[in-house]
């Protein structure tokens, strides 16, 4: 394996290490509560046992189809009926934990998720399916309940708001860095070392959501949104819609939000054909593990960022869609400045090793965009809709994925990747205007827009 995979791996973990060892200052240290640090390390616990079942599926949902005998189109569809799952049903499913509850909305991620994984022992194509489409409402509650649940619970206890920001960087660090690598070298040692086939992933992945709903179950308290008496879901969604049609900047935050998730998304299918367009030997898991400790380095610097007063989050959110923006463009400007090598095999090009210098630093980008994103919708998106109004963002974002997906071999590579590109810099564009206006005081607030919803529309009065 060449030199290089080893440098870029050693120097990122040597920066990671002094972040979080020896490179906060007393400036950049927040003091806390002895409460407020158990109620951190319980969510922190839950959300990485969260994220240790849904890493360890990653890797090998695409092998296991294909050892089952399906075929390239077979396995995209069933992608995309994931991708359409979590737009559709999973929209629907996640909205409700605003009114059945945030902490029963978390407990049935577990239960579907593990439902999800039982479905891999069968080679059956419809049970595989229904699989997939129990592994999108998944989806879409682990993206939305917990950080709901979270947000509502830290409020509750009487945490001050700065210290949110400390919960949301250390478990995109240890949840979507750490528990990742961790995943991906297990799974490889259940499937490679102990010869347990490509379903025991799946297996273990349902042991680790197991444990985690157990810890939910009896340590966490139930929270809710909107605490009117309706239980009328299409009055939620009604709402929803106009608290983002009213207030620019929950709107601007949701366009923002699909536009880096989609562009995130769309890396994910490329990166591989991107480093090796002739079949290059590259080493898929190492060079995961390299994106994740990248994204590790950008969750800690963003720490550091968030614990500061200045800049604000909106305003050093610009610079990062742009960097991510130009990251992004490497693999363009490679095909027209350095000349293309015909050879098959061997190891990485010198133009696959600027793209992957150039894939890093977008990792790092993702792994300050987490944390951040989070910040910013815990400040802007009304607490009685949380989990509705960040369903609503992932409308966009799923469909925009299922149309990549079924037009993945319509264009060529570099295609994409400009548009991912231009989406990066859009992101940035609409940044500055949430920057611009982030002061700016909310219309109307939650309960003045269903009073006056409700005078316009007195057959939807509860």
């Amino acid at each position: 394996m060449e030199l290089l995979y080893y440098v870029l791996f050693g120097a990122m973990a040597a920066v990671v290490a002094v972040l979080e060892l020896g490179g906060k200052s007393n400036k950049d240290r927040i003091t806390t509560s002895q409460a407020f640090n158990s109620f951190k390390n319980n969510y922190i616990l839950v959300y990485s046992l969260m994220m240790a079942g849904d890493w360890l599926q990653g890797p090998y949902v695409y092998y296991l189809y294909s050892t089952y005998g399906f075929g390239k189109g077979d396995i995209g569809q069933l992608f995309i009926a994931g991708f359409g799952s979590s737009m559709l049903f999973g929209t629907i499913v996640g909205s409700l934990a605003d009114k059945q509850g945030r902490k029963r909305a978390c407990v049935t991620y577990c239960i579907t998720y593990i439902l999800s994984c039982i479905t891999k022992h069968s080679p059956q194509y419809k049970i595989l399916m229904v699989g997939r489409i129990l592994g999108g409402i998944a989806t879409s509650l682990l993206f939305s309940s917990f950080e709901s649940w979270l947000v509502a619970e830290h409020f509750k206890r009487g945490f001050e708001s700065q210290w949110l920001s400390l919960t949301f960087s250390k478990a995109i660090f240890v949840g979507n860095g750490l528990v990742a690598i961790i995943a991906g070298l297990f799974g490889n040692f259940l499937v490679d070392s102990l010869n347990l086939g490509p379903v025991s992933p799946f297996d273990a992945a349902a042991c680790f959501l197991a444990i985690g709903m157990a810890v939910i179950l009896s340590s966490w308290s139930e929270n809710y949104g909107d605490p009117s008496e309706s239980k009328d879901l299409l009055t939620q969604f009604k709402g929803a819609a106009v608290a983002i049609a009213s207030d620019e900047k929950i709107a601007l935050l949701g366009a923002i939000q699909s536009l880096f998730e989609g562009s995130m998304y769309t890396f994910v299918f490329l990166w591989t054909p991107a480093l090796s367009p002739n079949d290059e030997d590259i080493p898929h898991g190492f060079i995961f593990a390299t994106f994740m400790l990248a994204s590790m380095l950008g969750s800690s610097f963003a720490a550091r960022l968030m614990a500061k007063n200045s800049p604000k989050v909106e305003s050093y959110m610009q610079i990062v869609f742009v960097v991510s923006s130009a990251s992004l463009m490497l693999p363009i400007l490679t095909t027209f400045l350095v000349p293309p090598s015909n050879v098959k095999g061997g190891g990485i090009s010198f133009a696959g090793s600027i793209q992957l210098l150039g894939f890093c630093t977008f990792e790092s980008c993702v792994g300050i965009f987490w944390p951040s994103i989070m910040k910013m919708r815990s400040q802007y998106i009304p607490e009685e809709a949380r989990s509705t109004i960040m369903n609503f963002f992932r409308i966009p974002l799923n469909l925009f994925v299922c149309i990549v997906l079924y037009n993945v071999n319509a264009f060529p590579i570099t295609v994409m990747f400009g548009m991912c590109s231009i989406f990066l810099f859009v992101a940035s564009i609409l940044q500055r205007r949430l920057a611009a206006i982030a002061d700016k005081p909310k219309a109307e607030d939650w309960t003045a827009m269903k009073e006056r919803d409700t005078e316009a529309d007195p057959l939807n009065a509860p």
